[in-house]
């Protein structure tokens, strides 16, 4: 399956390296966590009995860890630098234009967002745009436009599955307020460690909303990561597993994409991710300007 529905495109055009909180008291915690293993194992027909609990358990701020994980969870705990890439269409922001996921990054300028190097293959620039915080047709930070697409040369080469990731630099006419400051920007975690509880954001195609949902990011070869979690179709592509969220931000650690094997993965709830290593280090410092 393709993580992404390809709009249609031209040539591509892309800048090559040159080289490679506070927790809620322990007795609540564990009663609630205890209910949702509960009701997963009594109501397995009932999913969204566990998905509601599983949302009550973010709006109390507990650990990632303290919750049954692989289980949906309200996409609002995600913070506002998750967002869909659309092409842009003369039909604006419809729901046929949307195509993958991004996220905004920490970068000294604030203008840089993170993808799937598999989503921007054969687009140009100019053919696609960036909405961060995107709702129900609703952009609360506008459209901004790409100027820069950064992939690593061997993705360019040969589409290595093992470099399936791309950096976005962008822009907004008629604002000088950076994108970072007004929607925050993931951490990047390079070479972070398999094994840890992540929150993993994206938007499936045809949909108007995000999903979100929990597990663990267990290791699938030195350089990827697989995430086990239902709806995680065509569009959710590029989409950050985040690791340590902020329950107050929904900011975390990036310490992989869902793109590579498979560009993402054949099946709706098994994906996989390329890890953060020395060459996406390198793409951020070029994608920066620090290179």
């Amino acid at each position: 399956m393709r993580r992404r529905q390809r709009p249609a495109g031209a040539d591509h055009i892309t800048l090559l390296p040159s080289h490679r909180s506070r927790l809620a008291r322990p007795a609540l915690a564990g009663a609630v966590a205890a209910v949702i293993v509960v009701a997963a194992v009594i109501f397995p027909a009932a999913p969204s009995l566990a998905i509601r609990l599983a949302a009550a358990v973010h709006t109390l701020g507990l650990k990632a860890d303290q919750v049954t994980t692989g289980t949906r969870v309200r996409a609002p705990v995600a913070g506002s630098a998750v967002g869909a890439l659309f092409t842009t269409a003369p039909a604006g922001l419809s729901v046929s234009g949307h195509f993958c996921t991004a996220s905004v990054v920490n970068s000294p300028a604030g203008d840089v967002v993170m993808t799937a190097a598999h989503c921007v293959s054969g687009l140009k620039p100019s053919q696609f745009v960036f909405v961060p915080g995107y709702r129900n047709g609703h952009a609360p930070y506008g459209a901004w436009s790409v100027t820069r697409v950064v992939v690593d040369q061997a993705w360019s080469s040969s589409a290595s599955i093992d470099d399936d990731v791309a950096f976005l630099v962008v822009k907004k006419a008629g604002t000088t307020a950076s994108l970072q400051s007004l929607t925050g920007g993931e951490r990047l975690g390079f070479g972070q460690p398999a094994g840890q509880v992540v929150h993993v954001t994206g938007y499936p195609n045809g949909t108007t909303a995000p999903i979100s949902c929990l597990n663990r990011a267990a290791p699938f070869s030195p350089t990827e990561l697989e995430f086990d979690c239902d709806g995680y179709t065509n569009g959710t592509s590029g989409s950050a597993l985040l690791a340590g969220v902020d329950p107050r931000t929904g900011l975390g650690t990036v310490i992989g994409v869902i793109g590579g094997y498979q560009e993402g993965g054949d099946t709706n709830s098994v994906s996989y991710a390329d890890r953060l290593g020395a060459n996406v280090a390198a793409m951020y410092r070029i994608a920066t300007g620090r290179s």
